[in-house]
Formats: C-alpha cells, sequence, structure tokens
C-alpha cells in the first residue's frame, strides 16, 4: 500500500455558527462573523498551538498543552465544548481522549488546556483555563476542537470533514488525519503554533510552524520553553562548528539549546512545501569520520532567502525531529537567524557512494534503541547514513531497482551485484542481508522545470545524482537530489505467462489493493486488462482486498456483489472469460482494512471449465468443517469460512474456502490475507534488530490454516489442496514454516523458481514475497508456476502485487475423487 496521500481541509467557514456561541453573540451584541485579522478564515474559536513534549527528554516544560485562539470579534462559550486527541495512526479501536471544556475564550485571546505531565522538565505552565489528563506524542498525532464532549467516531480525515461537530483540527508530524498537510516540527522541545493573527487557511502545513513552546492562557500570562527566544542574527564565527553541533551519536549534544555563529556554505535549498529550508555544509570539517559537516535549517512554509553557494553564519535552536515514533531524528536548526557573508562559493564535494562505500552489515546487533551509542560508519550502513546527515553525496550511473511511486520517489542501489533479480532488482532474501547498497532519491528541483523521472525496475539514472542526505518517515535516509541523472530505460516489458493446457488446471492469486464498487471505471478495466492479455484468464482465482459496494464510505454496507460484478464485466469486455464469483461478506468493521471498507477475500471461476461445490451454510461467523463426502473430503460450506470467530482474527481477514470440480477432479482452495506488517519496526529505525510485532498474530493465523489442512488431509491424504494469497510473509519466515513445516505443504516458489526469482512485491527497493500459493504433497510433483511480473517493478502499476499463477498437470492422476 502506498503511504496516506493529503487529505481534505477543514476551512472554518464551511460550517454554521455554534448554538452556544450564537447565543454568545446574541448576549453581547455582536456578530461572531465580524471581520477578522489578515488572512485568518475562522468564525469559531480555533487550535492556536499543540505541545507534547511536557515532560520528556530535554524538555523544560512539565506538562503537554493544547492552546486555543479566538480571532472573532466576540468572546465564545465554550461550555459544553471538548478537545479531543487521537494518536498518529488511529485503528477502528482506538480510544478517543476527551478534555471537557468550560468558561469562555475573549475575542482576540487564547484559553490554556493543561494536559498530562511527563517525569522530566523544571517549568510549570501558567495557571491553565482547563485540564485534562491526555498524554500525547511529542512528535505526532491529532487534536480535535469539537462542539460536544462525545467522543468522536471519525478515524480518518475525510470522516472528520464530515463531522459537523468538529470545530478546527490539527494533525502533525505523520498523523493520517490533518487538515491539507500536517504541521510539521513538532517534538520534545517544540510546538507547532499559529502566527498571533490566528491565520486559518485550512492547512495545518502552511498555518502552523514549529518554534519554542509558547502557552498563553486567557489573562495573557505565558511561559517560554527552553529555547530561550529568538536568536540575535550572528555576525561573527562562535566557538562551535557544525560537527560539534552533530556529535559522534545520533542526536547532538546541544539539542534544545541556542547556538550561534555555526560557519558554512548553502548547499540545498527547499523551496516547496510546508517543510521548507536549506542546508549548509562546513567545508573545512574536523576528519572525524562519525561527524555531520551539514545542517538543515528549517524555516517552515516560509521558502528561506539564500541561494545554492552562499557563504553563511547561522543560529538557532537545536532540536531533534523525529518523522514518527522509533524513527531516526533529524538534528536541525529551527527559529534560526543567518548572515549572508559571500555569495557564488564553490560547494564542498559530495561524498561518492558506490560498491565500496556503504558497508554490508545494515545495523548494529544491538537489541535495543541505538540512539546513544557511538557511530561506527565504517561497519554499519545505518551509522554511515547518520554520520553523513545533512551532507552532500551523490551516486553516478545508479541502476532503479524499484519504480517511481506516487510521490515521486524511487530507489537505486550502489551495489548491483548484490542479489540480483533477473530484471535488475535485489531480491530480499533474508532478515539479516537487507541489502545496504539501497538509497531512495527524491527530488528538490521544481517539478515544471525537470519533472521527475518516470522510472521501472532496470531502468538507470546515467551520469551524476546528489543532493544532501536526508531522513523520511517513508524509506529512512535517502537523498534529496539537486542534480538528476538522466532517466535512461531499461525495455522492461510486461510478459504474459504460457497457455494453459487442455489438461491442466489453472489457479491465480491477486491482491487487486482494496477495489471497490464505487471506484472509477479505469481501475476496473486495468485490473481486466491484466487477467486477459497476461494471466492467462485462469481458470480459478483467489482475491485479495475486494472492498463493498460503497468502497472507502463509511455507510454500513458490506455487500460486494457490485464491485464483484463490475470486475467480471470488465474482464470479459477485455476478452476474458465470463467469470462468476463467490465470497462471504464481513460483518462491519470486522475484518480490517480501512474503516468501512469492508475488505474481504473472494473467488472468481470459469464456468465452462470449472464447476463451484456450492454447500449452504457459509458466512460471516459460522466456521466451515472438513466433512467426509461421496468422493472424499467434503466442506460443511462451500464458500466457508476458517475459524472467524477466532481471535487470531480480530480486524482482520477471515480465509475463504471453495470446494472446486475441474476436469473430473476435485480442488480444494482456501485464499488467505494475513495481517499486515503494519505495526512493525522499521529497518531504518532507531531499534536494532527491529521488532516484528505483527508477525505474531500471523503465526496464529497460520496455524489455524494449518490446522484446517491437517483436518482435510486427514479425512483424504490425497485431496487436491492449494493454500494461497497474500500471506503477509516472506518464504523465509516462520510464518511459512507453520504453513510447510513436516512437508504438509510445499512452496513451489522456493522449489521451482532459480535464485532470485522469488518476488511479487517491492517495498524500500527490496524486492520480496508477501504473496504465495502453497500445495500439498499429492500435487506437488505435478504443478507449474509462474509469478507473473506486470505491477511491482512498474511505475504504473495498478496494484502493488504481481498476482500469480499455479497449473495442476492432471494426467497423473489415479481417481476423479482424490487427485
Amino acid at each position: 500500500m502506498s503511504p496516506t496521500p493529503a487529505r481534505p481541509t477543514f476551512p472554518a467557514l464551511r460550517r454554521t455558527l455554534a448554538p452556544a456561541a450564537a447565543l454568545a453573540a446574541a448576549a453581547l451584541g455582536a456578530s461572531l462573523v465580524a471581520p477578522l485579522p489578515a488572512l485568518a478564515a475562522a468564525d469559531t474559536p480555533v487550535i492556536s498551538e499543540v505541545y507534547g513534549g511536557g515532560g520528556n527528554s530535554g524538555a523544560q516544560l512539565r506538562h503537554d498543552f493544547v492552546e486555543l485562539g479566538n480571532p472573532t470579534a466576540a468572546d465564545v462559550d465554550l461550555t459544553g465544548w471538548s478537545v479531543q486527541y487521537l494518536p498518529a495512526r488511529p485503528g477502528t479501536n482506538t480510544q478517543v481522549q476527551v478534555t471537557p471544556l468550560s468558561g469562555s475564550v475573549a475575542a482576540g485571546e487564547h484559553h490554556l488546556v493543561r494536559q498530562a505531565a511527563g517525569t522530566g522538565g523544571t517549568t510549570d505552565l501558567p495557571t491553565p483555563d482547563d485540564t485534562g489528563n491526555t498524554n500525547m506524542s511529542a512528535t505526532a498525532g491529532t487534536v480535535l476542537l469539537v462542539e460536544g464532549t462525545g467522543a468522536v467516531t471519525c478515524r480518518t480525515a475525510d470522516a472528520c470533514a464530515e463531522d459537523g461537530s468538529v470545530v478546527d483540527l490539527v494533525g502533525y508530524g505523520d498523523a493520517v488525519i490533518h487538515s491539507g498537510t500536517p504541521a510539521r516540527g513538532a517534538g520534545n522541545t517544540a510546538s507547532v503554533s499559529r502566527d498571533a493573527a490566528f491565520t486559518h487557511t485550512g492547512d495545518n502545513g502552511a498555518d502552523f510552524t514549529s518554534g519554542d513552546p509558547t502557552p498563553t492562557n486567557g489573562a495573557g500570562e505565558t511561559a517560554e520553553g527552553p529555547g530561550g527566544g529568538e536568536p540575535e542574527e550572528p555576525v561573527e564565527p562562535g566557538d562551535l562548528r557544525v560537527h560539534d553541533v552533530q556529535g559522534t551519536t545520533r542526536t547532538s549534544p546541544y539539542a534544545g539549546r541556542q547556538v550561534s555563529g555555526l560557519p558554512g556554505v548553502v548547499t540545498a535549498v527547499n523551496a516547496f512545501g510546508s517543510g521548507r529550508g536549506f542546508w549548509f555544509q562546513d567545508p573545512e570539517g574536523d576528519d572525524d569520520p562519525r561527524t555531520s559537516e551539514a545542517l538543515f535549517v528549517f524555516t517552515g512554509s516560509t521558502t528561506p532567502d539564500v541561494a545554492v553557494g552562499d557563504e553563511v553564519l547561522a543560529a538557532g535552536l537545536v532540536s531533534e525531529y523525529r518523522p514518527q515514533a522509533g524513527a531516526q531524528t533529524i538534528t536541525q536548526l529551527e527559529r534560526a537567524r543567518w548572515t549572508i557573508l559571500s555569495r557564488g562559493n564553490d560547494l564542498p564535494e559530495a561524498v561518492l557512494l558506490d560498491a565500496d562505500t556503504l558497508p554490508s552489515t545494515y545495523a548494529p546487533d544491538h537489541g535495543g534503541d541505538v540512539t546513544d551509542l557511538e557511530l561506527r560508519p565504517d561497519e554499519y550502513a545505518l551509522d554511515f547514513w547518520a554520520a553523513h546527515e545533512h551532507m552532500t553525496v551523490r551516486v553516478e550511473d545508479a541502476p532503479v531497482i524499484a519504480p517511481t511511486d506516487a510521490y515521486d520517489a524511487l530507489w537505486v542501489t550502489t551495489d548491483p551485484d548484490a542479489n540480483p533479480t533477473p530484471n535488475g532488482g535485489q531480491h530480499y532474501g533474508s532478515y539479516d542481508d537487507p541489502n545496504s547498497g539501497r538509497v531512495k532519491i527524491e527530488s528538490l528541483l521544481d517539478r515544471n522545470v525537470r519533472p521527475f523521472p518516470q522510472a521501472n525496475v532496470g531502468d538507470t539514472l546515467a551520469g551524476v545524482t546528489e543532493g544532501p542526505v536526508y531522513y523520511s518517515r517513508f524509506g529512512g535516509y535517502l537523498v534529496r537530489a539537486t542534480t538528476l541523472g538522466e532517466h535512461v530505460s531499461g525495455d522492461l516489458e510486461r510478459r504474459p505467462v504460457r497457455p494453459t493446457a487442455r489438461h491442466e488446471i489453472s489457479l491465480a492469486t491477486y491482491n487487486v489493493e482494496n477495489l471497490g464498487g464505487a471506484d472509477d471505471q479505469a481501475d476496473f478495466d486495468a485490473l481486466a486488462e491484466g487477467f486477459a492479455a497476461y494471466l492467462g484468464s485462469p481458470d480459478i482465482v483467489g482475491l485479495e482486498e475486494i472492498q463493498d459496494n460503497s468502497s472507502e464510505t463509511d455507510d454500513g454496507v458490506v455487500a460486494a456483489d457490485v464491485t464483484l460484478d463490475r470486475l467480471v464485466d470488465a474482464i470479459a469486455a477485455a476478452g476474458g472469460p465470463a467469470y462468476e464469483w463467490r465470497e462471504i461478506s464481513p460483518e462491519d468493521k470486522k475484518d480490517g482494512g480501512v474503516p468501512g471498507g469492508n475488505i474481504r477475500n473472494a473467488f472468481l471461476f470459469n464456468p465452462a471449465r470449472v464447476q463451484f461445490v456450492d454447500v449452504e451454510g457459509g458466512d460471516a461467523t459460522t466456521p466451515v468443517e472438513v466433512v467426509d463426502g461421496p468422493r472424499g473430503a467434503a466442506l460443511s460450506a462451500s464458500p466457508g469460512r476458517i475459524a472467524p470467530q477466532d481471535p487470531a482474527w480480530n480486524s482482520s481477514r477471515k480465509p475463504l474456502v471453495g470446494h472446486f470440480r475441474a476436469l473430473n477432479r476435485d480442488v480444494y482452495v482456501v485464499t488467505n490475507h494475513f495481517n499486515a506488517k503494519g505495526g512493525d519496526q522499521s529497518l531504518h529505525g532507531v531499534i536494532q534488530p527491529p521488532n516484528r510485532t505483527s508477525e505474531t498474530q500471523r503465526h496464529q493465523q497460520a496455524t489455524l490454516v494449518r490446522e484446517f489442512a491437517d483436518e482435510l488431509l486427514a479425512v483424504d491424504p490425497d485431496a487436491n489442496l492449494v493454500v494461497m494469497g497474500d500471506l503477509n510473509d516472506f518464504q523465509f519466515s516462520t510464518t511459512l514454516d507453520i504453513l510447510t513445516g513436516d512437508g504438509a505443504l510445499t512452496n513451489p516458489m522456493v522449489d521451482l523458481l532459480g535464485e532470485g526469482e522469488g518476488y511479487n512485491y517491492n517495498f524500500d527497493g527490496n524486492s520480496q514475497a508477501l504473496d504465495h500459493i502453497l500445495v500439498n504433497g499429492a500435487l506437488a510433483g505435478r504443478v507449474d508456476y509462474e509469478i507473473v511480473r506486470i505491477n511491482s517493478e512498474f511505475h504504473d502499476q495498478v496494484s502493488d502485487h504481481d498476482p500469480q499463477v499455479l497449473r495442476i498437470d492432471t494426467r497423473r492422476s489415479t481417481s476423479p475423487g482424490r487427485n
């Protein structure tokens, strides 16, 4: 799945006045829609400042807080309103933390809501106007101002935009619920706040800037945060250099302190978006490989008045920006001032990244948080990146190993000989070797002048690509390119599978990436072309990520007949078979995925070649059982679901089981979509090695599917059993070991494909396998297997997964019912 895109804005004028506010206006003889301060767009109080670092490491203030501001011309009664908090990525069952409000906020003034205290800090907030116990994240979350005290039920930006009780909201860090773009720069020593006019454009990223926390109550009392106010413009070099500020670990020894007079040359400018600023690098350095010689100066939504080649002296508050929990931090200057000493200077030479630059060992095997460890850039790739944070690096003639994504980013490699795939990617074959030469490339160039290349795996960025090292929650360390190499195509082509012979039964599994009945027809047509032109029109298809008829609208609809009818109609129109389908609709919001999408697995089959053995009784909660039948094993329900009420499937898709008959052979198929990896710690995070917490549930799920397989084969040891789908784990994982242990099931991907060919998904430049087709021993010697490479290596993919096709050779069977 792709990262969450920007979500709708929340213009304050979209809603009518709250009844309480209207009564207050009438009592005062004033209108709450009187002229506002310049550029302000709000006709109600707004959230003016958010701080979640209270009491954390380096923080001066003891408490978190939310500050409200009133940009209107009249006092507003807040009685019956509340401030509410959601974590950055709330789930269906996430509890909202609610703080009821009281009293009123005067025109043009503030209202301070004190929240939970941390264990550190030295300074109390000014007397709060309201208090709560919410423990907010320092770096990422969503704060909502709500007319009412009932907890909001929205868990997406769209849903919150449609909730008439939500007066204002601020998403910061990597929060998925935000207005416009999220506010950036919050941390232990920094809040995000509006300007003095409470400007409200509907875009959190534009309206909020990072800086010292300045909590202000209704009486106008305030407290300054740890930065000690605005720095003076530097006029001469100070006692520190950039490498002193960067230090020899991942965080600065000067975090939370003001520094001044740092010399350097501007190497790059980010003039776009809400995370604007510039990079500057000390051309002299200290020859210590552990210390970076560059810094980023964060200016929020303001484009800095510097140019590449400017010699500067910089001053500001040293902060550590962490894009999300568990990520590395970015050492940067905030609330900065700088003096330009000269222009047009030569830039420091970029560090060349080649096959010998990045250590082959990715990270220290520390068993915990590596933040405070001294960097060892000659031993660990992750330490190399941290030791070169913000410095200019370059790659030359870089092979593309992951296609351009929807956010104009791609991956290249500095070591193309490491674990190569047939098409020029890099195969991820074990936890111990995550391909340390991978490098993510984004661009700082104006897209209107230099469009980002739309590249596929196997293409090349010829010549030089260079820019400063930065860090993103999506993919970790990356190069923000100021120079992009020339895009040279590798002529990667989609190729169809071979035709299915008359004596073969063909099966496929395909994750169609959140396909819903309200989606555009183009989505259905693109998928249909794949079925007709590349998959060879398989006889039986297991589908994953089928959503309900209203797609992601959370309206209680669970049926998916429109979704599946539109898909089979599109396939037929593209020249494929006239498929029929079977599925079982889930209970509303019980199967995970996007809230309201009601994701599920489904079957397609070609009735000209396959009969579906329908057995009534399958529903969302009834488990399927294996029973004796006239031809061997039979199912108590077909289609049916495996142990759907077992806790292993909480908020997760339940396996769908079907009994098929083709070429007078019975075939039992289980299509799966196991628990996603979303809760796992990242390869590039501060915990090394990363914890794979999501696999606990997958192990439980694999155990239940294995138990079903064992039951089926106990009744009929020679049954034709296929277990397939998006298992969300690798061929070398414990999840797959549970399914294949003792030879109960085998994996044709492992048994039949050559080295480096076992992949059907690309994540962060690693070509890996999340989707599998497993067969029991009776089939193992008479199957043929292909991965249909039509998506994961292409920038114009219609799904992020490649489908797979398995063919069963029926010529060696011995009895119609059992082989």
